[in-house]
């Protein structure tokens, strides 16, 4: 485990069928709708779904005729969203993380470097993969609290491991662990939505996100003060952070356990399980409730897929899923290695020189002020989309081979911190193009299923070029591949930038162009072809 892999609370994420990094929000609550639409969910994402864009109003059953009433669950909101946010801030304080790998190659567990970069470290894109879908389909059908319990007993797993783990074969199963905690993150971005009224949405996605950001740059800054200025080993600074975990798994034990989900245990009425029939549907006979097709329709994994169905037609919808997948791939397989890059470049001697955490925390501060900045710009992205994208993708091609070629150790700092900051500039911008058009529910799925594909190529990548059984790379050949992904990359993004605005500017130069009419022999035409008609009649 060579990263700071708290970073995957950037929306990614995440779903993470992740919902998302497979990024990507969720809950259960049904919108008004009119008779002829489906009723939308809030989507679920990895990595954290812009809640903002879509706040529907809230049609709940009533005993009362006509009369709207809210559970009682939602009058305490405000408790809640507080003892949830807190759980995700504590959840984050995991002061040894950005430390992982100084410890695994130190005296203390004097691992050679190529024993975590082609055997510990590749089991956590393959465990991750394996996981993903069944956790993202039993977060909503066992509605949030169970695997986020199973998160809670997971990092535990991970720190003890750590700590009392002292063969490859055990940090295998530390990595295999980590893979469960990274993909039951959708549960924590999930449950907070099904907790509050639509009408809250959009404060309870501020403040859960801050509560995890913050969580994530404290624990950063408070390894980095421990390693530093306490001169505290790193097996102490890892018993820190399995006391930490203890305290989350007490806390998980205390939440409340929602009683609806995205997919399953949806509230059935009386229209189809919840879904409101078109009349052309009502008009096929079996359409309603008849026949195996309908049955087929209604099991669960058929009806996500059939959702699916006509969003690859959308060019917006395509082009900034593609980024998801290929660019978020690239972006995590540098997290997995880059902590042993820094180590190749200056070998830990001195701990108290080691300074992972502060350059986590200055990347997550940078990476929050980028995606915030990044919600405030406001340009033509039908036109300019491709050309952004290859722009900072070949931004990031750049410092990917500074990173590997310099030989200081601060230059390779900043160039990582960029490095973040410039993909966590474009996760929010991502999210509004993908989730602007869609419905809640559609949105979780679409980000799951970039998040799976991100999750399969990054696997392979990793079994080709970093598993022992494939090429074993070392860790500097291995950026070398990471460089020339990300430069074929940009240039594929700005060619098809330039096929876009080329073929937008002649578009408008053809509208600009007056257009003129050929009046009188169109008339002379049409009266020769009415002489004619007039002949033939006679």
């Amino acid at each position: 485990m060579a990263q700071n892999k708290s970073d995957a609370q950037a929306p990614e994420e995440s779903f993470t069928v992740h919902g998302i990094q497979m990024a990507s929000e969720n809950g259960e609550m049904k919108g008004q709708q009119t008779p002829n639409e489906e009723q939308q969910s809030p989507n679920e994402e990895q990595q954290f779904l812009p809640v903002e864009l879509q706040s529907p109003t809230v049609k709940l059953p009533s005993p009362l005729e006509g009369v709207e009433t809210l559970p009682e669950e939602y009058k305490q909101w405000k408790f809640l969203l507080f003892y949830l946010c807190i759980y995700g801030f504590m959840t984050q304080l995991r002061p040894g993380e950005s430390f992982i790998t100084p410890y695994l190659l130190s005296p203390e567990r004097n691992f050679t470097k190529e024993q975590v970069t082609n055997e510990i470290t590749p089991v956590l894109s393959y465990s991750y993969m394996a996981v993903l879908v069944p956790v993202f389909l039993l977060t909503d059908y066992l509605r949030y609290k169970p695997v986020l319990i199973l998160q809670s007993l997971s990092h535990i797993s991970v720190w003890l491991l750590l700590i009392f783990g002292t063969d490859v074969i055990a940090m295998q199963f530390m990595e295999f662990f980590y893979g469960i905690t990274m993909a039951a993150r959708v549960a924590y971005s999930s449950y907070i939505f099904s907790l509050v009224s639509p009408t809250n949405y959009q404060r309870a996605a501020g403040y859960s996100r801050s509560s995890v950001l913050m969580g994530v740059f404290t624990s950063a800054v408070l390894g980095q003060l421990c390693i530093s200025l306490a001169g505290v080993p790193f097996k102490t600074l890892n018993y820190i952070s399995l006391g930490f975990m203890a305290l989350g798994l007490i806390l998980t034990l205390f939440l409340k356990r929602p009683e609806r989900s995205l997919f399953f245990n949806k509230s059935i009425s009386k229209q189809e399980n919840g879904i409101h029939l078109s009349e052309e549907q009502k008009a096929i006979p079996g359409a309603k409730t008849g026949g195996f097709c309908s049955g087929c329709r209604n099991f669960v994994i058929i009806r996500m897929l059939m959702e699916l169905k006509g969003t690859v037609r959308n060019p917006r919808l395509r082009l900034w899923s593609l980024w998801w997948i290929f660019n978020s791939a690239g972006y995590y397989l540098m997290l997995y290695y880059v902590q042993i890059l820094w180590n190749t470049i200056y070998p830990t001697i001195d701990n108290r020189k080691v300074y992972n955490g502060g350059v986590d925390a200055a990347s997550t501060l940078l990476g929050a002020i980028t995606s915030f900045a990044a919600g405030h710009i406001k340009i033509r992205w039908n036109l300019w989309s491709e050309l952004v994208i290859g722009l900072v993708t070949a931004f990031q091609a750049g410092l990917l081979i500074l990173m590997n070629t310099t030989e200081n150790i601060w230059v390779c700092y900043v160039a990582y911190v960029l490095f973040r900051s410039s993909y966590q500039f474009l996760v929010p911008i991502a999210i509004f193009q993908i989730a602007s058009n869609l419905s809640k529910e559609l949105c979780a799925l679409v980000f799951g299923v970039n998040t799976f594909f991100a999750t399969i190529l990054k696997t392979i990548i990793t079994i080709i070029i970093a598993d022992k059984r494939g090429l074993a790379l070392s860790v500097h050949p291995q950026f070398y591949v990471y460089f020339a992904y990300f430069t074929v990359l940009a240039v594929l993004y700005l060619g098809a930038a330039a096929f876009v605005i080329i073929r937008h500017y002649h578009a408008e130069r053809l509208k600009e162009k007056p257009q003129v009419l050929p009046k009188p022999e169109t008339e002379q035409t049409t009266t020769s072809n009415n002489a004619a008609t007039c002949e033939s009649r006679a």
